[in-house]
């Protein structure tokens, strides 16, 4: 389901307050297609949130619209919980809304020089 409430304000309030903690990751919902069917996972949810439960570790997920494509988590909750050896399969189901990518190589890469243009005002 789209939010429509006071959440987003209030997490970006967080957010600028000094909870980067907080902000939200999306996947595609695909990533928990690899736990429906196997032995020691089990997936479930409401209308709105779910679980993936594994062997030894919980990871709960926002389900960001109606048409369940989308799902997620807080970058707190995903960097913390889910081991390592998953990571590399939720990276590959990794959704973003539209960004830079050279304003991302700039932060991934501090130091990164990009020439994309003349610099002009706004």
């Amino acid at each position: 389901m789209t939010s429509t409430g006071r959440q987003p304000r209030l997490l970006l309030q967080r957010l600028l307050g000094g909870a980067p903690h907080l902000s939200q990751v999306w996947f595609h919902s695909a990533v928990l297609e690899k736990y429906r069917q196997a032995v020691g996972y089990n997936v479930i949810r409401t209308d709105t949130v779910g679980r993936l439960r594994g062997p030894q570790w919980t990871l709960d997920f926002g389900i960001a619209d109606a048409g369940e494509v989308l799902i997620h988590v807080s970058a707190g909750e995903i960097a913390g919980r889910l081991p390592e050896s998953e990571r590399e399969h939720w990276a590959a189901h990794g959704a973003s809304l539209p960004v830079s990518d050279n304003y991302v190589l700039m932060q991934i890469t501090r130091g990164a020089c990009v020439e994309d243009g003349d610099v002009r005002p706004w």
